[in-house]
């Protein structure tokens, strides 16, 4: 009887490894069946002629094809293979339908954006769209499918989830936009909130101190840096008086829906949300040097566009090469990079011009305030009358269990997005709304020659709002807005204001000759870095949405006129750039505090401490953020004990009034901060310090604790420990075992938010590109990750060490390792 049950026991083991190994087998089978086809013969219907893909070492495609429609199709079809389950991420996150593939876990983020109602705003915008783009559009599709189904297994993440993939519709394109706009002004209602919340509790003068624009930083391309306001002075607001900068205790308030749910929400969904520092990062730097100012004569454009980097990276190298559609006998060549999902080069250069991106921070969003009406708060009130909220139910599928609905209240201005704790309800005017905007056809720049021709082509785009940074093969460069900018009748935009009456709305859309412009400028020079590009009557027509702190558009410009003759490599060094000049003032402020009285008098326990302190700050500054820096660290940590401390008694009134405020949505303290810190007003300090000195060595104090908490020695924390990368994929985390698979070593990382090199763990430079238009054989470009997201590919991750040692890579591809024919 025992022998028999050993041997049941015996046969079930066996039995079991059996099917383990073959289960194994079987989805490694699968796994590999999902792997892109890279070589052979494939039959793409609808192509008017044969298109040729040859592949170099790193996997870049050069598309060769008879027409624009044709090289599309195929674009598409590389899009799918390598990439789908990052275009599905980019169509379902704006559209609120990621629970229908991920389950429950979605089911909050997805009712918040479904207020936007984006899938009809994308139908919509399709529906509009003129023949041509609408063909281009198209055609992109049906090679995004047969792509698709030309794999012999989905995606290895449908594996994965066990679903299967839906076909792509071009409307999904338009959505593809819509997620760039939700990570790139996505936070924009959140920064008009919280300027509503600080001027309903503070003085005029107080809030304009705190809200007003830049620091000492600022090195706008054209104009004069905006002074900063005076210090408010005492019969403004007095801190010292009893109560006065009162800090209640954090309270729970919802408000729904949430404009914002992150800091700054990435371009695609990732694992973890975004802290305001690396929200920061979601910028660039771009800049221009005309050919009188380079070492060949032509031109030169470099771009490093700043963005949430995971597995795998956002763009997709491409070079396209089809007949010129003003001369048929020459051929067009687009290099650079694009956004699966979309049918063309985002940045990059045709020959004749070359042209990058930095989000521009001006205002593409207002925040209107709703009157209901007196009689009927089921109304509310417009320049035409009372009129009744639309109502509409948003049926949200959710993967393994029932659809549920979330009701969406939409006014003539745009969604309900906000209640105040007042009980005010307001909605949001949205760039990103206008179905007439996003019809617009985003390859226009592709055909220009000129930078007069350029201009014109990116003014109106729909696309998120950029300072475009122009070159063009003649040795021309400029710089403009791309996208729409608002008409703005009757308000600045900066706070929310009602505009029931009439006397405020938007007027349409600026035509592109008012566009703001800088072209040929005397300097020979343009950049930009998120903060202020112009001055005066320009800088009032973009508004202010939350600008980035000015410091990388100075050392930018300083080091882009310390060169004479500017070559490509040396463009390049300006991108790597981490000097740690924004903390060099910091630095210099912690020592001054360490020497005063309060600190030296001292003989608490952190003394000591104190000590150690110092020393490190002296001793390990390498004036750079680099990795192995301590002090780079500790200053860093100091600075912003410093800024919460402060920030959070000023700012106290209004999150006594509206729990929900959060003074780290502002972004850009250093302003106010550093200086209060300098001019040290005692009215405005709280009054649970005696002095300045006092709160400065309590910073210190802090910054001590944080760093020892866990009981690491201070020699310890380096840089490179805190700004570690953290570069996944979305998937990473949820399959454990595999999930290391899926992700990027985690390599301790030069440069800062504050230094041109702008890494932080999850963020940073999703590509660094310089090119001349016409000489792209001298061109470089890299980029995080590689071009496949599939973790058996030879190119899931070959690009990542070049990009993270910042080594030069050409921009056009190398010599054909493998060659892909599409056929009708």
């Amino acid at each position: 009887m025992v022998k028999t049950l050993l041997r049941v026991a015996l046969a079930l083991v066996a039995l079991v490894l059996v099917v383990a190994i073959a289960g194994g087998c079987y989805a490694r089978s699968r796994l590999r069946a999902s792997l892109p086809v890279v070589e052979g013969t494939r039959t793409v219907a609808g192509l008017s002629a044969p298109v040729t893909v040859a592949r170099d070492a790193l996997g870049v495609p050069a598309i060769d094809g008879a027409t624009r429609e044709d090289v599309a199709r195929a674009l598409g079809f590389l899009h799918a293979q390598d990439r789908f389950f990052q275009m599905d991420l980019q169509r379902r996150q704006p559209a609120g339908e990621l629970s229908a593939l991920v389950g429950e876990r979605a089911f909050e983020a997805d009712a918040e954006m479904r207020v936007h109602r984006f899938r009809r705003v994308a139908e919509d915008a399709y529906a509009r769209t003129a023949p041509a783009w609408r063909a281009l559009l198209d055609a992109y599709t049906a090679g995004v499918n047969a792509g698709l189904t030309g794999l012999g297994a989905p995606p290895f993440e449908y594996l994965l989830l066990g679903t299967a993939p839906e076909p792509w519709k071009p409307e999904d394109s338009i959505l593809t936009v819509l997620a760039m706009f939700q990570s790139l002004q996505g936070r924009q209602a959140s920064f008009e909130r919280t300027n509503q919340q600080l001027r309903d509790a503070l003085p005029e003068p107080m809030f304009r101190f705190l809200a007003a624009t830049g620091s000492s930083w600022e090195a706008p391309a054209d104009g004069e840096p905006l002074a900063r306001p005076p210090v408010p002075g005492p019969d403004v607001l007095d801190l010292r008086t009893p109560g006065a900068a009162s800090r209640p205790a954090a309270s729970s308030h919802s408000v729904a829906p949430r404009t914002d749910p992150v800091c700054g929400p990435l371009a695609w969904p990732s694992r973890v949300a975004l802290t305001c520092d690396e929200a920061a990062t979601l910028g660039s730097n771009n800049w221009a040097v005309d050919g009188a100012h380079s070492a060949t004569g032509a031109a030169l454009l470099a771009n490093d566009m700043h963005l949430g980097i995971s597995v795998p990276n956002i763009w997709y190298r491409a070079s396209m090469a089809f007949p010129d559609p003003a001369d048929p006998l020459a051929r067009t060549r687009l290099v650079g990079v694009t956004l699966p999902g979309l049918p063309g080069i985002v940045v990059g250069s045709n020959g004749f011009v070359a042209w990058g991106f930095t989000n521009a921070g001006g205002d593409w969003s207002d925040l209107v305030r709703i009157e209901p009406d007196p009689r009927d708060p089921a109304l509310y009130l417009s320049p035409d009358g009372p009129r009744p909220f639309h109502v509409s139910e948003e049926a949200i599928a959710i993967k393994d269990a029932p659809a549920r609905s979330v009701s969406v209240r939409t006014t003539i201005w745009g969604p309900i997005v906000w209640k105040d704790s007042s009980g005010r309800e307001y909605a949001q005017r949205w760039v990103a709304h206008d179905p007439d905007v996003l019809s617009s056809d985003l390859t226009r720049p592709e055909r220009t020659r000129n930078v007069d021709e350029a201009l014109v082509a990116v003014a109106g785009l729909g696309i998120p709002n950029q300072n475009v940074a122009i070159a063009d093969r003649t040795g021309r460069i400029a710089w403009t807005v791309g996208g729409a900018i608002p008409r703005r009748r009757g308000l600045d935009g900066f706070t929310s204001e009602s505009w029931a009456d009439g006397s405020k709305a938007w007027d349409g859309y600026l035509q592109p000759t008012e566009f703001p412009r800088i072209v040929d400028p005397g300097s020979g020079r343009i950049w930009t870095a998120n903060a202020p590009v112009v001055d005066g009557a320009m800088l009032g027509i973009i508004g202010d949405g939350g600008y980035a702190e000015g410091i990388r558009a100075r050392i930018i410009r300083d080091r882009l006129m310390s060169v004479e003759r500017a070559t490509t490599n040396q463009m390049l060094d300006v991108q790597m750039d981490d000097s740690a000049l924004f903390l060099d003032r910091w630095r210099t402020l912690a020592l001054t505090t360490l020497d005063s009285r309060a600190a030296t008098n001292s003989s608490d326990s952190l003394q000591g401490y104190r000590a150690e302190f110092r020393r490190l700050l002296e001793s390990t500054w390498t004036g750079r953020a680099s990795p192995d820096s301590v002090a780079y660290r500790l200053v860093r940590t100091f600075r912003g004990q410093v800024v919460r401390a402060v920030l959070g008694f000023v700012t106290a009134p209004a999150l006594a009034r509206d729990p929900s405020f959060e003074f780290a949505r502002l972004l850009r303290p250093e302003g106010p901060v550093w200086q209060l810190v300098t001019e040290r007003p005692f009215h405005l300090l709280e009054s649970r310090y005696a002095s300045w000195d006092e709160l400065l060595l309590g910073a210190i104090d802090a910054a001590i604790v944080e760093l020892t908490e866990d009981g690491r020695s201070l020699d310890s924390r380096t840089w490179g420990e805190a700004n570690r990368a953290q570069i996944a994929h979305p998937l990473a985390s949820a399959v454990p075992l595999l999930g290391r698979w899926l992700v990027m070593p985690e390599d301790p990382l030069p440069g800062d938010v504050f230094t041109p090199r702008a890494h932080s763990p999850r963020t940073g430079p999703s590509e660094r590109m310089v090119v001349s238009p016409g000489r792209e054989e001298e061109g470089i470009l890299h980029m995080p990750t590689g071009q496949s997201a599939h973790p058996l590919s030879p190119h899931f991750d070959d690009m990542h060490r070049a990009w993270l040692a910042g080594q030069p890579v050409p921009i056009l591809p190398g010599a054909p390792r493998h060659t892909l024919t599409l056929t009708p």
